[in-house]
């Protein structure tokens, strides 16, 4: 789209995920019109005994209308055993945060429902290594 001789880029375009699952997963709350910010948060999970943080989690999407955090994950179980770690320990530390994790049948729930994406994660792949 060209507006006023500019080139429009969307957010989408301008944002590097770190797995397509969530560039797809954007484009869904792109496609209702929900507002979402990428990786904007880190938080911290564990110090070492001068105060600075050894550990922390930086959930995917923050949602600020709903005041949420999304986490998508991958068929990974490795990864996804991690994530749930890092979700517990936020829960017990900062307990007032709203995180959900949207797990990878879920987000392929999603996407087809809405026509945005094969059903196959073997085609997913990643566009930038963790």
């Amino acid at each position: 789209m060209v507006a006023s001789g500019l080139e429009y880029r969307s957010p989408i375009d301008l944002t590097r995920f770190a797995h397509e699952s969530e560039r797809r997963f954007a484009r869904v709350l792109d496609f209702y019109d929900v507002p979402w910010e990428y990786e904007p948060v880190e938080f911290s999970l564990r110090w070492d005994a001068n105060g600075r943080t050894v550990a922390g989690f930086r959930p995917d999407f923050w949602l600020p209308e709903q005041r949420l955090f999304v986490e998508v994950t991958t068929l990974n179980q490795r990864l996804v055993t991690k994530k749930n770690r890092k979700v517990r320990r936020m829960g017990e530390l900062y307990p007032e945060v709203r995180i959900k994790i949207l797990y990878q049948r879920d987000t392929l729930a999603l996407l087809a429902k809405y026509g945005l994406a094969a059903t196959d994660p073997g085609d997913w792949g990643s566009v930038r290594s963790a």
